[in-house]
């Protein structure tokens, strides 16, 4: 498996975990994180929504291009959630989950760059090796 689908699968596994969290047990994931309880819906709604989008990442891993984009969009939740907390419109906590994203970001950009380099080096030894 290449290292860039690798990252995926991991973080896929872990918008899983949390969006079944957050459908099935909201207020212990919150309360994990020092956040008040709730009782709307939303969370719970979120929670659906992280689910499935956990499923396309771990369905999506092999392809190249969704995992140029998940980079940046990944990028993109630490720092709107960065900025939700600088603006005081969120807890502090709630932006360790965008650092969840940048940490998952960085590790699939560093692993494309690595497959691309190991891809490389690859094409080079079997065209060396085709030379008479």
């Amino acid at each position: 498996m290449p290292r860039a689908a690798l990252s995926a699968r991991w973080f896929a596994f872990y918008v899983v975990s949390v969006g079944a969290a957050l459908l099935l047990v909201p207020n212990l994931l919150l309360a994990l994180f020092g956040m008040a309880p709730t009782s709307e819906i939303w969370i719970r709604v979120v929670g659906l929504i992280a689910f499935n989008l956990g499923v396309y990442v771990w369905i999506s891993a092999h392809h190249r291009r969704f995992l140029q984009a998940s980079v940046y969009t990944r990028a993109l939740v630490f720092i709107v959630l960065a900025g939700f907390v600088l603006a005081g419109m969120a807890e502090p906590m709630l932006a360790l989950f965008g650092v969840v994203d940048l940490c998952g970001a960085i590790w699939t950009w560093l692993a494309l760059r690595a497959d691309d380099q190991a891809r490389g080096a690859l094409a080079v030894g079997v065209a060396a090796a085709a030379r008479p």
